[in-house]
């Protein structure tokens, strides 16, 4: 029992939960803006997906940067690196994302709704590791 509330301690606080909340947001954010410039302004998909990802990587640098990692200097420099490290590592997994599916979905014929969503948790992950260790380690 005392293993599984050490688990749970570990993984289950502050910033994991934080973490989730914003990435919710994000991706609420992220397909409203999709919507809005796709169905709204009648944009293509490709340039709409890609307006989307600037918007809520953009969002989700502010939000991981305030509220997850607490990373509380506003000093240029720093600020530079770790938008750099957050894009950076966001650019990588953008394209294990397209990849993924891409190979999942057109080459092995997965449910795309099912292949988006396993690529989603490994991208969470992913995301959340290079943000704590790399860009907001304090």
């Amino acid at each position: 029992m005392e293993i599984i509330q050490t688990l749970f301690s570990k993984f289950v606080n502050y910033e994991t939960i934080s973490y989730l909340v914003a990435g919710v947001a994000t991706t609420i954010l992220s397909i409203a803006v999709f919507a809005v410039c796709h169905r709204k302004c009648k944009m293509g998909t490709i340039l709409s997906n890609i307006i989307s990802w600037i918007a809520a990587v953009s969002f989700a640098f502010v939000v991981n940067k305030i509220f997850v990692f607490r990373s509380p200097s506003w000093e240029l420099a720093l600020v530079f690196k770790e938008a750099a490290g957050f894009v950076s590592a966001r650019l990588l997994t953008l394209g294990f994302d397209v990849v993924f599916v891409y190979i999942t979905v057109d080459k092995l014929h997965w449910n795309d709704l099912i292949a988006k969503t396993a690529s989603n948790v490994v991208v969470m992950i992913v995301n959340y590791i290079a943000s704590k260790l790399f860009i907001f380690a304090s």
